[in-house]
């Protein structure tokens, strides 16, 4: 087994002490500013990458993250766990009855906010392509396809995080949010399976209506007899094993089992991870303790690091088009917010509860980043469309946050 060597060991090292310290700080001066720290965490990264430390200091850049060799191929690995390990949190938290009690409102919020981004970002990329950034004519409907989907999709793991920071996770608009974001991550994961065998690019490894059935029948199973299973399981191991590491350990396990299942089927491995989340968090035998040792862990040192991770490998001066920055921006806010508000609305709720929906909803984070790389790969869009895209995740996450804490500031005084 090939192994790291002295250099690339300190060189690793040097890159998580500076992550998780950048982070932390950024996360605290953001909290002072009264906003949520996961903007800070995307900043760090930001300050991090190419665009500025690697712009005044490209040789010490260079040297502290590498593009190629065994310390950034770990360092990638280490984000990708950040985030399953994010989405098993947020999974942890979700009460199934307080979302099965949501039923048509989240049906509404999640088919508008997902069909009109889809539909208006067809509908303008296939109009425009050249103004977009498609660079193969013959590919027209899959970049249309590609660019309507990256606009409706919700970040689940973003937007997860902005709920615990804002102490509202729990609520029922919290809970009406995060069951409207799994319905849009369930069908926006098959239309991204759409589209990666459209783009051929030897990333889907079995067939459509494989992964399909294969999906649903993984959350069907884990819902029922998987979550009885864990239930029952939970005393055994809280009395036979040591408190907290076996819990924590099996958890864990279980949890990488899932995310890797998920991810040999064509699905993203978060999603295996969100899944079981939600089985072992519905146990009344998982303790409030186990959650709270599990969340400290993650939130801290894991998440910081698929958070920084965003900003940290791209350029946002030197592929930087504003035109196109603002459009796809625009587009992203009116589209996506326009859609889950009238979902809110055709839901029951009042004006000022539907545009916290709404911009809850406009959160984009990871799948469009995946996407993105994915098409970028495939020679389906230009570098510069992929900073749009980057920007506008970034955009969304950082204006959505407060947008949302002053409707719901408001909703309270009211």
């Amino acid at each position: 087994m090939e192994k790291l060597n002295h250099s690339e060991i300190i060189t690793l090292l040097l890159q998580l002490s500076i992550l998780l310290a950048s982070s932390r700080l950024l996360a605290e001066l953001v909290r002072k500013l009264k906003q949520p720290g996961v903007v800070g965490e995307i900043l760090a990264g930001v300050l991090l990458g190419p665009t500025f430390f690697g712009a005044f200091f490209p040789e010490a850049y260079d040297s502290l993250f590498p593009a190629v060799g065994n310390s950034s191929i770990i360092l990638d690995g280490l984000f990708t766990i950040g985030v399953i390990l994010l989405l098993f949190i947020a999974g942890l938290e979700v009460e199934l009855p307080l979302v099965w009690q949501q039923g048509k409102r989240a049906v509404y919020v999640s088919l508008c906010s997902l069909f009109i981004p889809i539909i208006v970002g067809f509908g303008c990329a296939y109009s425009f392509p050249e103004f977009f950034g498609s660079v193969n004519e013959e590919q027209r409907v899959v970049f249309a396809l590609f660019l309507g989907t990256t606009l409706s999709i919700t970040a689940l793991p973003v937007i997860a995080r902005i709920l615990m920071d804002l102490n509202i996770f729990k609520s029922k608009m919290g809970m009406l949010i995060i069951a409207s974001a799994m319905i849009i991550d369930i069908l926006g994961w098959f239309i991204f399976t759409i589209i990666l065998s459209m783009m051929e690019t030897g990333e889907q490894k079995i067939g459509l209506w494989h992964t399909i059935g294969l999906t649903l029948g993984f959350t069907m199973i884990m819902l029922t007899i998987g979550k009885v299973i864990i239930d029952r399981s939970l005393p055994w191991i809280n009395k036979k094993l040591a408190w907290p590491g076996g819990v924590l350990s099996l958890s864990m396990a279980l949890c990488f089992l899932a995310a890797a299942f998920t991810e040999s089927i064509g699905i993203h491995s978060i999603f295996g991870a969100f899944i079981v989340g939600i089985a072992m968090g519905d146990s009344v035998h998982f303790s409030e303790r186990a959650k709270e040792i599990v969340h400290q862990f993650i939130n801290n040192i894991f998440a910081p690091l698929f958070f920084v991770s965003i900003g940290l490998y791209v350029n946002f001066i030197d592929n930087f088009n504003l035109m196109q920055v603002l459009a796809i921006t625009g587009l992203a806010f009116v589209v996506k917010v326009f859609g889950a508000l009238l979902g809110a609305r055709l839901g029951g709720m009042n004006n000022n509860d539907s545009l916290i929906v709404g911009f809850g909803m406009n959160t984009h984070g990871t799948l469009e980043v995946i996407l993105g790389t994915i098409a970028l790969s495939a020679g389906l869009i230009t570098e510069e469309l992929f900073v749009s895209i980057v920007v506008m995740v970034i955009v969304t996450i950082i204006f959505s946050a407060p947008i949302m804490k002053y409707f719901i500031g408001k909703s309270r005084n009211e």
